[in-house]
């Protein structure tokens, strides 16, 4: 049996503005009509024998990657809560050790969440391959077939020749990205490979080599596994003793220094969708080499990319050119130069701007919220809660709602009484007064929430109850209600 562990902590960041801190790209269909998420899990389906599903994921993401996930799987495990990132070492380190604490000795299979691959069927011949090595005790790691000279990706350095009897070879180094004299000389010789970061490994050889090669990481993690807590459908890992593991990645960690590692072949169609340009390379072309998503109007435009999610874009004379319009950011670059996107991320990081972590629209375990208007003391919200969700109990210090609703009913607690609403009737909610609001219905409840106040901050909410388990969240990480 293998049990597949899909990595889903990133930020990507190249992929800004559509990619945010709190939807990063793993959760958005940027190729196909599934997310990036949803299609690394249905591709397990080509692998023999899967095991249930082990996701590891940001405390931040923990609702959208369940409910992603379980929209397309009936075999979810475990979704481990990381509370800060350390890279996939800790990572895949948590991941064999729960294994190891429900299974005889698994075979891990790990997976990014934001990667492409085309031909399923060969990445299956490819795990396949690898397992009959993993099984004998060694790592194995799968190097793409290299399709030319890049120098966006590591290399591995392989032992060429006869491969073994499992259609693996011995890994010689592991090679940091090369400038394009370099990866044009690794093309040529035919010993290296693109690193794709996907390993195939049993659970205790894993743990017994970051034993050996940093033993302070397993025990941190360790620690962290040992004190972790039940919530809903996760496991939140000890926050204190997991913020304490040293952050590496499975490549320097352990890969580069055992003698197990071996690489076996991939030829699969595969992407790591680092970037825009990645995004263009990927999707249908028209006539004039342009990939178009939403409402796009062109007059004499070549070899770009134009995506437009909330009104028309129109672009005239342009050529090798990204544009990405979403309702509160517009992003424009030159195709060569898609990877200094992240330089736009950090300087809105350094202010402190919300464009860096949310989207205008934003995801909460019963609904969504997304923000009209706003100015100073007063806020205009367009708020949806799923059939049977409901918000927490709480209250605010700092401002009133309005609540009108425009689709379904509401059911509304206000202090100690409660009220239903329909389609054209509104209610107010007094500073200071605890109130919930819930959907009882069978469709989804759309309403308009008006904020008046002194301050209108996200962090301005108490919560009572709650059934999502937000309570005991670290203030501020899982705002607003």
């Amino acid at each position: 049996m293998v049990i597949p562990v899909i990595l889903s902590g990133g930020a990507g960041t190249r992929l800004w503005p559509l990619s945010r801190a709190l939807y990063p790209k793993q959760l958005l269909p940027l190729v196909t009509d599934r997310t990036m998420l949803q299609e690394t899990l249905l591709r397990l389906a080509a692998i023999e024998d899967p095991g249930p599903v082990c996701c590891i994921c940001n405390e931040q993401h923990r609702f959208l990657v369940a409910g992603q996930l379980h929209e397309v799987a009936g075999n979810v495990g475990s979704i481990i809560l990381e509370p800060a990132g350390r890279n996939t070492a800790p990572a895949a380190a948590v991941a064999a050790i729960d294994a190891l604490s429900k299974y005889d000795n698994p075979v891990l299979l790990l997976l990014p969440a934001d990667h492409v691959i085309r031909d399923e069927q060969a990445f299956a011949a490819a795990v396949a391959a690898g397992y009959a090595a993993a099984e004998s005790g060694s790592l194995v790691t799968f190097g793409i077939v290299p399709s030319g000279p890049e120098t966006g990706y590591g290399y591995i350095r392989a032992k060429t020749g006869d491969p073994s009897a499992t259609g693996s070879y011995p890994v010689l180094e592991f090679v940091e990205k090369p400038d394009l004299p370099a990866a044009e000389r690794y093309i040529k010789s035919g010993d290296y490979f693109w690193n794709s970061g996907m390993f195939l490994f049993r659970a205790d050889t894993f743990l017994a080599e970051l034993d050996r090669t940093s033993p302070g990481m397993l025990d941190w993690c360790r620690k962290a596994y040992e004190n972790a807590s039940a919530d809903l459908d996760f496991l939140r890992l000890d926050h204190e003793a997991f913020s304490s593991c040293p952050s590496d990645s499975i490549d320097y960690a352990v890969m580069e220094k055992t003698s197990r590692a071996v690489v076996v072949p991939l030829d699969a169609g595969w992407n790591d969708v680092g970037s825009w340009s990645a995004l263009w390379e990927l999707n249908a072309h028209d006539a004039s080499d342009n990939v178009l998503k939403g409402d796009v109007l062109l007059h004499d435009v070549h070899d770009s990319y134009i995506h437009a999610t909330s009104r028309l874009v129109a672009a005239v004379g342009v050529e090798g050119q990204i544009i990405v319009e979403t309702p509160d950011a517009v992003l424009v670059a030159s195709r060569d130069r898609v990877q200094e996107v992240k330089a736009i991320v950090r300087q809105l990081q350094h202010s402190g701007r919300v464009e860096a972590e949310n989207h205008r629209r934003v995801y909460r375990p019963w609904g969504t919220y997304e923000t009209v208007d706003l100015a100073e003391r007063f806020q205009v919200k367009r708020i949806v809660v799923k059939p049977g969700a409901a918000l927490s109990l709480q209250k605010h210090y700092h401002r009133a709602e309005h609540w009108i609703v425009v689709k379904g009913t509401a059911l509304i607690t206000v202090g100690e009484r409660q009220i239903t609403l329909g389609e054209d009737q509104s209610t107010y909610i007094p500073l200071g007064t605890l109130h919930r609001l819930e959907n009882p219905g069978r469709i989804p409840l759309e309403l308009i929430e008006v904020q008046t106040g002194s301050y209108l901050g996200e962090d301005d909410i108490v919560r009572v109850d709650d059934r999502y388990g937000r309570i005991a969240d670290t203030p501020g990480a899982d705002r607003p209600s």
